[in-house]
């Protein structure tokens, strides 16, 4: 993730994420909390936001790597497109995020990629069942997670990228 929050400009931060799957349908999501307050926490997919000139996929597949370890990865179509607004680590972070399916084999992660931040947020990665997530009472972003989930299970990818309602915490 890096770790400014908005684009020279004040634009919104351009951020590639990944709904990564196994081969049991079992998607990966990162749990992460305030540095500064353990209990204030919740479950994210992988991603952050581009570096230099790279696409949009390019980074999608770095920052799987360096949050994960995993590699191994047949990356699919942008699934969902959502604007957000939050507040992290004492600053209010404005993103443009696109979700990109993708499938592995590789379930083992590692996480020494991490950099200096996301090793004082995030706490750890578990892969998830659409019916774990459907009963979970994790807070969970983006919040509509469990409902995009299954239908992507249940009917594929979406021929044009879904546009999500925007959220702001």
């Amino acid at each position: 993730m890096t770790e400014a929050p908005l684009r020279p400009g004040g634009a919104l931060r351009k951020v590639a994420r990944v709904v990564l799957l196994d081969p049991d349908d079992r998607v990966l999501l990162m749990h992460g909390c305030e540095p500064d307050d353990p209990a204030d926490d919740w479950w994210f997919t992988p991603g952050g936001g581009l570096e230099g000139d790279e696409s949009r996929a390019e980074a999608a597949l770095r920052e799987l790597a360096e949050e994960t370890g995993i590699t191994e990865v047949a990356l699919g179509p942008v699934l969902w497109r959502r604007i957000c607004s939050f507040p992290f680590d004492g600053r209010r972070w404005e993103q443009d995020e696109w979700y990109f399916l993708a499938r592995t084999e590789q379930t083992a992660t590692d996480q020494r990629g991490l950099t200096e931040l996301e090793r004082r947020s995030v706490t750890g990665l578990r892969w998830w069942t659409s019916a774990e997530l459907s009963a979970a009472r994790e807070t969970v972003y983006p919040t509509r997670l469990a409902e995009l989930l299954r239908t992507l299970l249940d009917e594929g990818p979406p021929r044009v990228p879904l546009v999500l309602a925007p959220e702001v915490a």
